[in-house]
């Protein structure tokens, strides 16, 4: 790489989450254009991170730079060490513009509405000329979303999904799904039994060295959550990415549908802890991989399988990336920045502090937690059905449950985080993302889960000292949100169940459940 002071025309920005070996930027190289990959303090304040994130992604920051330098370009990597002292991303772009005589500056569109601001707003002040492209990531760029997506207007996604499939010809015979059956959600829904547990894959991991991360991140103070791992277990590379893509196709793919729901207390103490799921999304999120090439890989698996793969295996992934994924981020870019206000319950109540230690008796709680703790990582159902479901009972502020799982987990940006927290998990969004609030018993994790054997508390039990404090906490939750809810087609049996109880078994379950939002640090 040319030295510091050396005059390049023009200065592009590679964010941590664009790292997209295949953008047009890079088909050739060219002496007068200079890369710039920042590990920025900035982003480091706007949420507690979880330590194995921040690793993951300044050492994959750090290794596509490398990569391209090798293949010819002008490169500058800045570690914290070299920003000590630019605290914000304009700071770090305007001394690098005037270091190096730079004529015109290019970035590729953030995901991320706060950074899309924050450059729109550096680019108005600067006096050189200024670009903004594509990150050439999704299937839908935004103008293509501004069609689909109406800001403060609900949208469904099998809709969506039904017609991505049509485009983009995914599990498509001309204008027909293939089997004839749109979605197999039905059928995936099973619980592990013991006679599964001893089939479950140990997860592929990788050893990356995170040492001069670490040592970085200690020098400079950073403030980070969760536990340490000798190494990073994550894929840092896009060859790392693409052998975890091969892995979950030959391992995990042939059962992924049929368990993607399950949960299983067996999975962290035998080491396999991701069961079925494809750990994809830090690859795919930071652009390491393409979501085309996921899907191209995964399909061919399942038509080449003879049978072994079933169509219901393949349409539950698909779903997750053509539809879920891109869906999700049209919600976002219709809605913000109103969307990250949105407060539709006036959950008030501040986050528990087992959210931050994992210690409670609430077995669920306390593995979902843990393994959150442990990986930077849950599987959908355990965040949305498990962690999501007791912050939406107990009324956590949906701004605390968003800093959360920003945070903790390793794939989390906010375009795909908030849709999914403040949305489909929260409902704070007032239906928007969701058609209903995803509110359960301790019955739906009994029914997916082995968790609550072995709990302090008994599933099946609704009032007195040793009740599943969900039972009480879900009826009180129903019961205060009758006037948003009752009327809602999808929960209006939910109410006649409710009305079935007695006037005194109603007031018995309402007062315990009263006694569990008061005691709910001690749960």
């Amino acid at each position: 790489m040319r030295s510091d002071q050396t005059t390049y025309k023009t200065l592009r920005l590679i964010l941590g989450d664009q790292l997209n070996a295949h953008h047009s930027w890079f088909r050739r190289s060219d002496p007068e254009v200079l890369y710039v990959i920042i590990e920025l303090s900035q982003e480091l304040t706007v949420v507690q991170h979880h330590v194995q994130k921040v690793e993951a992604f300044f050492l994959a920051m750090q290794l596509f730079a490398d990569a391209l330098g090798k293949a010819g370009h002008q490169v500058r990597h800045l570690t914290l060490d070299d920003t000590q002292g630019d605290d914000s991303l304009d700071d770090c772009l305007s001394k690098l513009i005037r270091d190096h005589q730079v004529q015109r500056f290019e970035y590729q569109q953030p995901d991320e509405y706060r950074l899309e601001q924050q450059l729109r707003l550096f680019c108005e002040q600067q006096s050189i000329a200024h670009e903004c492209v594509d990150s050439e990531h999704f299937f839908l760029n935004r103008e293509a979303l501004a069609t689909l997506f109406n800001a403060g207007t609900s949208h469904r996604m099998e809709a969506f999904y039904r017609n991505m499939r049509r485009q983009f010809n995914v599990l498509m015979e001309g204008e027909n799904p293939v089997g004839g059956q749109w979605n197999y959600d039905a059928e995936n829904r099973k619980k592990l039994k013991a006679a599964d547990l001893v089939d479950l894959p140990e997860p592929l991991v990788f050893a990356n060295d995170v040492s001069e991360v670490r040592k970085r991140l200690a020098r400079h103070h950073v403030r980070t959550i969760g536990e340490s791992m000798p190494h990073c277990l994550w894929p840092v590379t896009r060859t790392q990415a693409k052998s975890l893509l091969s892995f979950f196709c030959a391992h995990c793919l042939p059962y992924f549908g049929r368990f993607q729901d399950a949960m299983t207390a067996d999975a962290e103490e035998s080491k396999r802890w991701s069961l079925y799921h494809s750990r994809l999304s830090f690859a795919l999120n930071t652009k390491m991989l393409h979501p085309a090439q996921v899907i191209r890989e995964a399909v061919n698996c399942y038509e080449q399988s003879d049978g072994q793969i079933s169509l219901a295996q393949i349409e539950g992934f698909v779903r997750q990336i053509l539809g879920w994924r891109e869906f999700v981020r049209g919600m976002y870019w219709a809605n913000m920045p109103q969307y990250g206000q949105l407060n539709a319950l006036q959950a008030e109540r501040d986050l528990p502090q087992q959210y931050w230690t994992g210690q409670t008796r609430m077995r669920c709680m306390s593995l979902a937690i843990g393994q959150s703790l442990s990986f930077a990582y849950a599987h959908h159902i355990q965040r949305l059905m498990v962690t999501g479901n007791f912050a939406l009972l107990a009324g956590i502020n949906p701004d605390q449950v968003d800093q959360w799982y920003l945070g903790i987990y390793v794939d989390a940006i906010e375009w795909v985080e908030m849709p999914n927290t403040r949305g489909m998990s929260q409902f704070a969004d007032g239906g928007l993302v969701g058609s209903k609030a995803y509110a359960a018993s301790g019955q739906y994790i009994q029914r997916m889960s082995d968790y609550c054997g072995g709990c302090y508390y008994r599933v099946r039990e609704k009032t007195g000292p040793r009740a599943c404090p969900l039972n009480p906490m879900y009826w009180h939750f129903m019961h205060r949100h009758q006037d948003a809810f009752q009327q809602n087609p999808r929960q209006a049996l939910v109410y006649k169940n409710w009305r079935r109880f007695s006037k005194d078994e109603q007031q018995a379950i309402l007062r315990e459940g009263e006694r569990c939002l008061s005691d709910i640090e001690s749960l």
